[in-house]
């Protein structure tokens, strides 16, 4: 369920003028903008991006980036990005950025569908004049290359068939290429746990579990390390329960010394349309307090006042 469901009706005109109110003359109205970013959708801010341009003949993300600065600047430009070219723009990011942002790359690969990750690699092509691949396969090495080249196809199976021999024998096959052996065989794990559907997945994780007589993701800390251990980790939390799983992502942004704003940022304006309310049920429930006054105590300014609406309210 979403925190940003847009309006049922509106003027774009009406918007767009509110918004050159807002930056036009001396100092900018951020609370203005606040409101009418987070009421509308991401769609509804596509329309008014381009009644902006034709009816005030100047771009709308310019002059937001003119007037804006720092993190709020960067959510705000964010909810102004279509939601497929959002993604383009960070995987970008984590690549061609000063050194590699791994967590991003995972992130985004393991939690996208098949669909958005093709719609993802279709305008990459587009925007950059490269693949999406080319760039992993560049920026990245050994079998954490192959896991993130594997998950960029988008070709995992999406049915919901599961096959109780093929489960059983993944099962008894992951143990035997892990726990089993001195070594591990990190093929295996990569090929069933980024192309098997869900539900086939969920029903390997338990047989697991009687054969191996621990978690699935307990065996992954034990015989990995590292980025691929992370990426595998993402896969299996993402199959289990997405939701929880950016949970996390918050959390760990937040708790501790320092905000790693970029996945708060990221996470925060990607699933405001998707899944926020659940994110936010599973966030309290893993860790006691709520996203809202997690948010509240970890950020300041005009960055936590566009955060919060993200986020929709307290718990």
């Amino acid at each position: 369920m979403a925190t940003i469901k847009g309006v049922s009706s509106f003027s774009p005109e009406q918007e767009a003028q509110a918004l050159r109110k807002a930056m036009k003359g001396f100092g900018t109205d951020e609370d203005a903008i606040i409101d009418v970013l987070t009421k509308l959708n991401v769609s509804q801010r596509q329309q008014v991006l381009i009644t902006y341009k034709s009816t005030i003949g100047r771009d709308l993300i310019d002059d937001l980036k003119s007037e804006l600065s720092g993190n709020f600047e960067r959510v705000i430009v964010g909810m102004m990005t279509p939601t497929t070219m959002y993604d383009v723009h960070e995987l970008r990011r984590a690549m061609k950025g000063a050194g590699t942002d791994e967590g991003c790359l995972i992130e985004i690969l393991a939690s996208r569908t098949n669909g958005e990750i093709r719609r993802i690699a279709e305008n990459y092509k587009l925007q950059y004049g490269c693949s999406l691949e080319d760039d992993i396969v560049s920026d990245t090495s050994s079998m954490f290359r192959r896991v993130l080249v594997s998950l960029a196809t988008g070709n995992r199976d999406e049915g919901m068939y599961v096959d109780d021999a093929l489960a059983q024998q993944d099962a008894q096959c992951l143990y035997e290429a892990g726990e089993k052996k001195w070594g591990t065989d990190e093929v295996q794990f990569m090929s069933i746990l980024c192309t098997r559907n869900r539900y086939h997945l969920l029903r390997v994780f338990d047989l697991y579990r009687g054969i191996a007589n621990k978690d699935i993701t307990d065996s992954i800390k034990s015989e990995m390390s590292g980025d691929l251990e992370d990426a595998l980790l993402a896969v299996v939390k993402c199959m289990r329960n997405k939701p929880a799983y950016f949970a996390e992502r918050l959390y760990k942004s937040m708790k501790g010394l320092g905000t790693d704003d970029s996945t708060l940022i990221r996470v925060m304006v990607s699933r405001s349309e998707i899944d926020m309310l659940d994110i936010r049920r599973e966030f309290l429930t893993m860790y006691g307090k709520s996203l809202y006054s997690f948010i509240k105590g970890d950020c300041s300014g005009d960055y936590r006042k566009v955060l919060l609406k993200l986020c929709g309210g307290e718990d």
